[in-house]
């Protein structure tokens, strides 16, 4: 499988919930996972990081993508994907109880690969905005 097409069904996944059970097959074992923000400063594994996506879709079940580029770079084995997330927060499980407020917070992956498999993600997005918008800042 392309790197190109193994980043596309890993984004597929764990932007749809599936959790590491649904990712782990398109990255490495030990896949770390870095983002500038509060919010995940303490997920370091892309395990967690999948983990933590499948339980945002619980106060926010209307979650979704809307993916606006994806980009390939052969030559230094990194996949960009620019998505902004969409979703209400209706249901139960976050840090307040349901808001009813909406979200559209942009953010993007950059996935590095070695071996046909991501080791590595990194995730550039402002919680600080997002959290603002569903009234949980």
């Amino acid at each position: 499988m392309s790197m190109t097409v193994t980043a596309r069904e890993f984004f597929e996944a764990c932007e749809t919930g599936k959790g590491w059970d649904g990712c782990a097959e398109y990255c490495s074992a030990d896949a770390s996972f870095s983002c500038q923000s509060s919010a995940l400063e303490d997920t370091l594994t892309l395990a967690a990081y999948a983990e933590w996506m499948k339980g945002l879709l619980t106060p926010i079940p209307d979650g979704h993508y809307e993916l606006k580029g994806f980009a390939s770079d052969e030559d230094r084995g990194i996949v960009l994907a620019f998505a902004v997330f969409h979703g209400t927060q209706s249901g139960p499980g976050g840090p307040v109880d349901a808001t009813g407020a909406k979200v559209a917070s942009d953010y993007v992956y950059a996935l590095e690969f070695a071996g046909g498999k991501i080791t590595h993600m990194t995730k550039i997005w402002n919680d600080g905005h997002a959290l603002t918008q569903l009234g949980w800042a």
